[in-house]
């Protein structure tokens, strides 16, 4: 849902100097069959090894049906042009999500 909300979003954000990037623990081959099946027109960066999710603290340990696993927490980072981390957004709600975004990137453009 989350994937298909920028997608369709996608055209909004050409105009504002932004790249859009997913990224997830699967593997390269599972995420290109992901992004073929759902048309998306963003990179997908994998992240098997999570050292890219340790890095961000968004490899947590979650808990689902009285069955505890490590994941990754559903968050957003923005990084401004010079790598720095602008804003986090945790506990993100898919739907609608790329509009909220679009918000916060035109907040911090000024």
């Amino acid at each position: 849902m989350e994937a298909c909300d920028f997608r369709d979003a996608i055209p909004r954000f050409e105009g504002i100097d932004a790249v859009v990037l997913g990224i997830s623990g699967d593997k390269v081959s599972k995420q290109a069959r992901f992004k073929e099946k759902y048309r998306l027109p963003y990179r997908l960066l994998a992240d098997t090894d999570h050292s890219v999710s340790e890095a961000f603290g968004v490899w947590v340990e979650k808990k689902f049906m009285g069955r505890t696993y490590m994941g990754i927490n559903r968050t957003t980072v923005l990084i401004d042009p010079n790598g720095n981390v602008a804003r986090v957004f945790d506990k993100v709600t898919p739907a609608g999500h790329s509009a909220e975004i679009l918000t916060a990137l035109a907040e911090l453009s000024g």
